[in-house]
């Protein structure tokens, strides 16, 4: 059986997690918080905003059994973060850190490594698993790991010089600030591991400047949300979406999701749009950084923008843009870009994420460099002047989404594990 662990549990974990119990060879799951659906009286008793957010945490009945937890640090980051105690959750070093949740939660999960008996191997993710992975060297257990994001040593050289090149946005660079102990649990992390899990080739690229990499590297991509019938978009949103059938006249309707730093290529964004002027209507769904950045906030002050909503509205958000922009400098995979695609919308994103293997250049999108606002701006203005291009752009978009599902990730990565169950822990 294998020991699966993540504090959080995004939709990639949950398709890992169900792919592994599907195949029969989940152990236990260890989270953080888990808020199944069967508890009525403490989804009555808890204000809104907090029913909201623990609502995030509520795994699939597939999973219940196999789900162990380790609450209380999570729940403290939470409430902490909800009442503004910056020092409790600071990068890093705060008690109560994202860093400090995945340590301790990989600390608890490499003690039951160490005591329980029949595990045939360890799946953890990046940052939470130098401590799972040293038990299970010990032991002679194979460590899946998955790495979720480039490798930091190219993020760190390709952000330090963004941060050069954008001063103003530098503060939003948060991996720069990444502690020499932190980076050197990374490169600890990938020498222990027998495989390493990535999503994209991008992903796949930037580990040629891991040294001493012995693990085999695997590139398996995610799957995108199965929307059965059709997302409803609510009155304002449905009102937006008739723009998709006017006429070249009407502002093209430019969406952006995902956190707002400069990682994501924001700036060239905002610029790209603001050179179009009226003919574009930009909307940006995502939450502020904890440091403080002026020129974001005068950006985001121009442009329609949602801090935060539930995954239901962003999907149905995206079912009332035209066009979807996702112009990361540095990414792992991008999961809303095919999310996007799923929702009818043609991407425009560059090939520092998954979308050079998602898309055709041309067909389902467009693919521009990094760094490249003129180039975002030629690829807008084109969709905005050609609406017949927008509406067959839109079709091949949600095809080529279909032909990703969860399912077919869960199962690719459960028939992977199963082989490397069976192979001894690299020595």
């Amino acid at each position: 059986m294998i020991l699966f662990s993540h504090p959080t549990g995004n939709a990639n974990v949950r398709a890992a997690a169900l792919g592994l119990a599907r195949a029969g060879l989940l152990g236990e799951f260890w989270t953080c918080v888990n808020y199944p659906p069967d508890r009525g009286l403490v989804r009555r008793l808890l204000p809104a905003s907090l029913r909201a957010q623990f609502s995030r945490r509520a795994f699939p009945a597939g999973l219940q059994p196999f789900i162990r937890t380790q609450p209380w640090r999570e729940i403290a980051r939470l409430a902490s973060h909800r009442l503004g105690l910056a020092s409790l959750t600071r990068h890093e070093d705060g008690r109560f850190s994202v860093d400090a949740i995945y340590r301790a939660l990989d600390r608890r999960v490499a003690a039951r490594v160490a005591t329980l008996e029949g595990v045939s191997a360890v799946y953890a993710y990046e940052d939470g698993a130098a401590h799972t992975f040293r038990a299970a060297r010990k032991n002679g257990i194979p460590a899946l790991y998955d790495l979720p994001i480039g490798y930091w040593r190219a993020a760190r050289d390709l952000l330090t010089e963004e941060a050069e090149l954008q001063p103003g946005w530098a503060s939003t660079l948060i991996g720069n600030a990444d502690s020499p102990a932190k980076t050197a649990r990374k490169d600890e992390e990938l020498a222990l591991a027998d495989v390493v899990y990535s999503a994209s080739t991008y992903t796949l690229k930037t580990l040629a400047a891991a040294p001493g990499l012995r693990a085999r590297v695997e590139v398996i991509p995610y799957g995108a949300p199965s929307l059965g019938t059709a997302v409803s978009p609510p009155p304002d949103a449905r009102k937006r979406a008739r723009n998709r059938e006017d006429s070249a006249s009407a502002p093209l309707r430019v969406l952006f999701v995902g956190s707002l730093g400069q990682r994501k290529g924001l700036s060239y964004l905002f610029a790209a749009c603001r050179s179009l002027g009226a003919s574009v209507a930009l909307t940006v769904i995502g939450t502020r950084p904890l440091a403080p950045c002026a020129v974001l906030d005068a950006e985001l002050a121009r442009v329609r923008w949602i801090p935060s909503c539930p995954h239901a509205q962003v999907l149905a958000e995206m079912s009332a843009h035209d066009v979807f922009v996702f112009p990361s400098l540095f990414e792992g995979f991008g999961l809303v870009l095919l999310e996007a695609m799923a929702c009818g919308l043609p991407v425009i994103s560059t090939p520092h994420t998954a979308a050079p293997d998602l898309i055709t250049d041309g067909s389902e999108g467009f693919v521009v460099p990094i760094r490249d606002a003129p180039a975002i701006a030629g690829k807008l203005d084109l969709l905005r002047r050609d609406r017949d291009r927008l509406r067959a752009m839109s079709a091949a978009a949600a095809a080529r989404a279909a032909c990703f599902t969860w399912e077919s990730y869960g199962a690719r990565l459960a028939a992977s594990a199963a082989v490397h169950c069976a192979r001894p822990a690299i020595k």
